[in-house]
């Protein structure tokens, strides 16, 4: 193993090499498990090393996948995991969660970074199919305008490295200025917003704990309300919290990124609709309702009608709350002295907890 240099130059090069080394290969098993294994850093250790060891930093991310975080726990998803770890190209294909119906909007085959490449009718988005040496994105071919916008992305690939995020962002973010470089770009700057698989929530450079990681297997989702401007994003189909508000007049498109070699992000729901009465009555619904799968099995509403809300507006009614989520809530806000002390939380005031750090 190697050990630290004298010279900081060179030990600041042994770190770059070693973040690069993450992001460059997609996860394998080292060979003579006896007596090498991967530490908390994700890199070779020796069982028999001395403290003269290189030492990583805690800020360097796992190689190692996010394991755990799956939205299913079918056989595919395992034998998934299983695979990637000994042979990344042999991966069982998961449809778990997915539904076929139209899309709003898919990936834009013009507007995204050269170490990406698109399949499925441009929903899946594949990045660094060889190896990788920097953070390539991509953003959806539909600016988000009037409306309430909702889109799902499911980690197709393992999650590990640098950085694999999910986000929104203007057209102003340059897609290819960070190639040649392993970042978190979602977030970066002032102009987009971005989640990490990490759990971080990132705006304008800034890092903040928000939600538990998320690997492969996990559905991601993102909730624009253009009339409120508000961000909010789900995982596994609970809603995690609000990220972000007065996102009122601002052309955004949904965004991914990743650093990872041979990781893969798929779009399996992108839909909108108006901020009407139904569906301000719908999203009423689902918060007086917080514990339930699916409100409209809930509800004592005529099939009829049941069929024609499901179809419209199911991703309001059939979207949980994370127990975290309900923690948070409750720890900072309360229902008044005039309402009933088992009252859902209100989404201003989840807003006002969330939006405090960004």
């Amino acid at each position: 193993m190697a050990r630290r240099p004298r010279n900081s130059r060179a030990w600041r090069f042994v770190l770059s090499g070693v973040r690069r080394d993450q992001d460059a290969r997609p996860p394998v098993l080292p060979a003579g498990e006896e007596s090498w294994g991967y530490d908390s850093d994700g890199q070779h250790s020796n069982s028999d090393s001395d403290s003269d060891i290189l030492q990583l930093p805690p800020s360097i991310p796992s190689a190692v996948p996010v394991t755990g975080e799956s939205y299913c726990g079918c056989d595919s998803q395992n034998d998934a995991y299983c695979s990637s770890l000994l042979t990344f190209h042999q991966m069982k294909s998961c449809q778990c969660g997915e539904e076929d119906e139209d899309f709003d909007w898919v990936w834009d085959d013009c507007s995204k970074s050269t170490a990406t490449l698109l399949s499925c009718d441009n929903r899946k988005v594949s990045f660094h199919m060889e190896y990788s040496c920097g953070t390539a994105a991509i953003r959806g071919n539909k600016v988000l305008s009037d409306g309430q916008h909702f889109w799902e992305i499911k980690m197709t690939s393992p999650v590990y490295g640098t950085d694999m995020m999910v986000g929104i962002g203007t057209l102003d973010v340059n897609l290819d200025k960070y190639r040649h470089t392993f970042c978190s770009l979602l977030g970066k700057d002032a102009e987009s917003w971005g989640l990490s698989y990490t759990g971080l929530l990132q705006h304008k450079g800034d890092k903040n704990s928000f939600s538990t990681r998320f690997g492969q297997g996990s559905i991601i989702g993102v909730h624009l309300d253009t009339w409120h401007g508000v961000l909010t994003f789900y995982k596994n189909r609970k809603c995690i919290g609000v990220a972000a508000t007065q996102l009122r007049n601002k052309k955004l498109f949904p965004m991914v990124c990743s650093t990872a070699a041979k990781s893969s992000m798929k779009v399996i729901r992108s839909c909108c609709c108006r901020t009407s009465l139904q569906y301000l009555c719908c999203a009423r619904l689902r918060q007086l309702l917080p514990d339930c799968v699916d409100s409209l099995e809930a509800l004592p509403l005529p099939p009829g009608l049941k069929q024609v809300l499901g179809n419209k507006l199911g991703w309001v009614l059939q979207m949980g709350t994370s127990q975290q989520y309900k923690d948070d809530t409750q720890a900072t806000t309360s229902c008044g002295s005039d309402s009933d002390s088992n009252c859902p939380p209100r989404p201003e005031d989840c807003q006002r907890k969330r939006c405090r750090r960004i």
